[in-house]
């Protein structure tokens, strides 16, 4: 999937290593993807990384960190 500027403004999306820069991606995706963006996350990193993201992150929205815990609750 093409990762979309507007996700990414602070930087090229065409820069980013989607293995260097899992936190970074999971979290702008969590956070501010569309539904399409978040199915393609959920298929490209497994459960338990996406959880801890969740879990460890400074920068996601309050919001999105309660909604993630109860959506990552029993996977």
């Amino acid at each position: 999937m093409k990762l979309r500027q507007s996700l990414f403004w602070d930087t090229n999306p065409k820069w980013i290593d989607l293995k260097k820069n899992a936190q970074y991606v999971i979290e702008r995706v969590l956070d501010f993807g569309h539904d399409d963006e978040v199915r393609w996350l959920r298929n490209t990193y497994q459960s338990d990384q996406i959880k801890k993201v969740v879990e460890m992150s400074r920068s996601l929205r309050p919001e999105t960190k309660n909604l993630w815990r109860l959506l990552l609750k029993n996977n």
